[in-house]
């Protein structure tokens, strides 16, 4: 893969990775960055991956040919569960080589291709291989979504550990605050600046960006 392709995962399965990876494109392509969206794996849909639906809307845009090409879904499971299992529910072993194949095309259109796993961190892709393998095998540097909800501090040292380990490169950290737009507020302005300091301190070259609240 070029060195444009930017994995997108998060602390926690429902931490809004879709709706970062959707803004962050938004913004990029606002700055001249001609960026487009991919979904990994896409489990619990049929024909049409929902989380790149989600990212067209808050871009603001149609799909692109490339949607209709099938290039950014380039993998669809029925069940709505961890990738590993819902390849097995429906006996169709995930074929890395023709995401990656979909990814290099892409990456070859556009400046940057933002590439949004499923689930957590660690989620299993197939039984023996986690998403942060993944990363790390491909040597892609990693957006990494968090939020402010109470108990995240605790999650997101732990992802934090697990990136420094495996030296993946930490690119961005996402606050997003609409996954904990209902939360309270000073729990999320003391998670947000504990993170920052701590980002100073480990990963001085990681930039931190507020996902704000949007109407969608």
């Amino acid at each position: 893969m070029k060195n444009n392709v930017f994995f997108v995962s998060g602390m926690d399965t429902g931490i809004g990775k879709s709706y970062a990876t959707g803004y962050i494109a938004r913004d990029w392509t606002d700055k001249g960055i001609r960026t487009i969206t991919q979904k990994f794996i896409q489990t619990g849909n049929q024909d049409v991956s929902e989380d790149i639906e989600l990212h067209r809307r808050i871009m603001g845009v149609d799909f692109f040919p490339e949607d209709v090409e099938r290039l950014t879904m380039p993998e669809i499971y029925s069940y709505p569960c961890s990738p590993h299992l819902a390849a097995e529910i429906d006996k169709r072993p995930i074929d890395f080589e023709k995401i990656e194949h979909a990814t290099d095309i892409l990456s070859e259109r556009y400046d940057a291709v933002l590439l949004e796993g499923a689930g957590g961190l660690m989620v299993p892709l197939t039984r023996d291989l986690l998403t942060i393998n993944y990363i790390a095998q491909h040597q892609l540097p990693l957006i990494f979504v968090v939020s402010g909800r109470l108990g995240s501090i605790n999650h997101i040292l732990l992802s934090l550990e697990a990136i420094s380990k495996r030296n993946i490169q930490l690119h961005t950290l996402a606050y997003n605050l609409f996954e904990d737009r209902d939360g309270d507020d000073i729990i999320r302005e003391d998670t947000k600046n504990y993170i920052r300091t701590y980002l100073t301190e480990h990963f001085p070259e990681t930039e931190f960006i507020e996902i704000p609240v949007l109407q969608i």
